[in-house]
C-alpha cells in the first residue's frame, strides 16, 4: 500500500454555486483517492421534536461528538484474507462504521469535515441498517435525524424534509447550518422508511414515509417538457429557489433513483412517481450524451420548456464532468435492474460503461474525474468509484468486476475500513456497491 496523501491542493472538492448554500454540498466529500502508482488518499441546537411513537427504543437527545479515538492502521498490516466471506465483510465494516461513524443518539458524523453532520449520512446509515437487518440503529439514526434536521420557521416545522447540514455553528453552540434539503438524502430516507416497514412490520414506519413523499413531490420535483415536446415531471436536486432560474433548473443525474421511485408509487399512488422513472432515465441519456464517451456527469442543465439539457457553462468549479457524484448513477441503476429487472437499466450500463471498460483493460486504473472528452482531470483514483462500479459492472461484466474487487477494493480493505477510518464517503460508497441489491427481494413488494 502506497504513502497516504491528498491531492496536492489539499482541500475537498470543491463545488460552489454563489446564489445557494446547499450547493457546496459536495464539498464536504473527502473521498478516499488511489493513486495511479499507489494510493493517494485521495450547537445553537435546533429545537428538537419529541420523541417518535413509531421508534424503539427512543434515542437520546442530540449532543456533541465525543472525543473517539483514531483507528487508522498502517499499510504494513495484511489485508483481509481470502477466506473472509462477503456477508462477513459487509457485517464487520458495519460494525466498524457503527463505532467509528455513529453516536449513541444516532448522529452520523463526517470526521473529515469538522464532525459535521448532514442528512445525507442518516439516510445512508438508515439505508445500510435496513439492508443488514440493524433495527436498533436503524432507528436511532431516524430518531435523530427528526429530532435534530427539521426545516423550521420562527420554531415551526415548515415540512418534513431534512435541513441538509449540521455542526459547529459558534463556538460551543451546534445546530442546523444550512436549513435547505437536499432530494438525494430524502429520497434514500423514504426508501429505507418504506423497506423497514416491510421486513419489521412496522406501520408507523410507512406512515412518516407516506409524509415525506408528499413534501418531496410538492418541493422538489418541477414540470417541464421532454425534447419532444411532452409534460414531464423532474426531481430537483433542493429547492426551486435555489436550482431554477427562470425556465433552466440545474439537475444531479446522480439523484435520479428509478428503483426507489417505484417503490414510492407503490405506496403513494396519488402521485406520479412512475413519470418520474421515465424522466430519469430521459435524463440520465440525454446527459450522458453530452459526453463524447458517453459518461454520466455530476450536474447539467436542462431547460423546461424545450426539453434539452447542456453542460454548466465555464468557468464553473462543479462541471459537468464525471466524477464523484455521478460514480452513484452506476449503483442507482443497477439496483433497478436487480430489484425491478428494468430493461432500460441494463440497456444503460451496457452502453455507458463501455469507456470505462476500456479504460480499465488498456491501464488497469480509473481517474477519479474525467471530463466531457473522455480526458482525466487529475492522476489520482477513487475507492468511492470503484465500489459503486463493483455494482453496474457485476451486472454486465462480472469478470472485470471481479478484477476491481480482487485488484482495488479488497486490497485496501482492512479492519472494517476501506482506506482509512475517517474516510466517510468512502465507507459508504463502496458497502452499498458490494451490498447485493436483491438481498432486498423480499421486501420489495407491499
Amino acid at each position: 500500500m502506497g504513502t497516504l496523501l491528498r491531492p496536492k491542493n489539499g482541500s475537498q472538492e470543491q463545488l460552489m454555486k454563489p446564489s445557494s448554500n446547499l450547493f457546496i454540498k459536495l464539498s464536504w466529500r473527502f473521498p478516499a483517492l488511489v493513486g495511479i502508482t499507489g494510493l493517494m488518499i485521495g450547537l445553537k441546537n435546533c429545537q428538537a421534536m419529541p420523541p417518535l411513537s413509531l421508534l424503539s427504543p427512543a434515542s437520546p437527545p442530540a449532543s456533541p461528538p465525543a472525543p473517539v479515538l483514531s483507528t487508522h492502521v498502517t499499510p504494513s498490516i495484511a489485508a483481509t484474507p481470502p477466506s473472509v466471506s462477503d456477508r462477513q465483510i459487509l457485517q464487520q465494516s458495519w460494525t466498524a462504521y457503527q463505532q467509528r461513524f455513529i453516536q449513541a443518539d444516532g448522529r452520523v458524523i463526517d470526521r473529515e469535515r469538522k464532525d459535521l453532520s448532514t442528512s445525507e449520512g442518516q439516510a445512508y446509515a438508515m439505508l445500510r441498517a435496513v439492508m443488514i437487518g440493524d433495527r436498533a440503529t436503524f432507528d436511532r439514526a431516524l430518531q435523530w435525524a427528526e429530532n435534530n434536521l427539521k426545516r423550521q420557521v420562527n420554531g415551526k416545522p415548515t415540512d418534513s424534509l431534512w435541513a441538509w447540514k449540521w455542526g459547529q455553528i459558534d463556538q460551543g453552540k451546534w445546530g442546523i447550518i444550512d436549513a435547505n434539503f437536499a432530494s438525494d438524502a430524502d429520497v434514500d430516507a423514504v426508501t429505507a422508511l418504506i423497506l423497514a416497514s416491510r421486513r419489521w412490520k412496522h406501520s408507523p414506519y410507512l406512515k412518516l414515509a407516506r409524509t415525506k413523499l408528499k413534501d418531496l413531490w410538492t418541493y422538489s420535483t418541477i414540470q417541464g417538457r421532454d425534447p419532444l415536446g411532452k409534460d414531464r415531471r423532474y426531481l430537483l436536486p433542493g429547492p426551486a429557489a435555489s436550482f431554477v432560474n427562470q425556465q433552466t433548473a440545474q439537475l444531479n443525474p446522480s439523484y435520479l433513483a428509478p428503483a426507489s421511485f417505484r417503490l414510492f408509487a407503490q405506496v403513494d399512488p396519488q402521485r406520479d412517481w412512475l413519470g418520474l422513472v421515465d424522466s430519469s432515465y430521459q435524463l440520465l441519456e440525454q446527459a450522458t450524451a453530452l459526453s463524447t464517451v458517453a459518461l454520466p456527469n455530476d450536474w447539467i442543465l436542462l431547460d423546461l420548456i424545450s426539453g434539452q439539457v447542456q453542460p454548466l457553462p465555464a468557468p464553473n468549479p462543479t462541471g459537468s464532468e464525471y466524477a464523484f457524484d455521478a460514480y452513484r448513477v452506476w449503483w442507482r441503476i443497477a439496483t433497478d435492474a436487480e430489484w425491478f429487472g428494468e430493461p432500460r437499466a441494463t440497456a444503460y450500463l451496457n452502453r455507458h460503461l463501455q469507456y470505462i471498460q476500456q479504460l480499465w483493460q488498456l491501464q488497469r486504473s480509473i481517474p477519479a474525474r474525467i471530463n466531457l472528452q473522455g480526458q482525466p482531470l487529475v492522476n489520482y483514483e477513487a475507492l468511492s468509484q470503484y465500489g459503486l462500479l463493483y455494482a453496474g459492472l457485476r451486472l454486465v461484466n462480472p469478470a472485470m468486476a471481479q478484477q476491481i474487487k480482487q485488484q482495488k477494493i479488497m486490497p485496501n480493505y482492512r479492519n472494517g475500513f476501506w482506506d482509512n477510518d475517517s474516510a466517510y464517503y468512502t465507507q459508504n460508497m463502496v458497502w452499498l456497491g458490494l451490498m447485493p441489491a436483491s438481498s432486498m427481494t423480499p421486501f420489495l413488494k407491499p
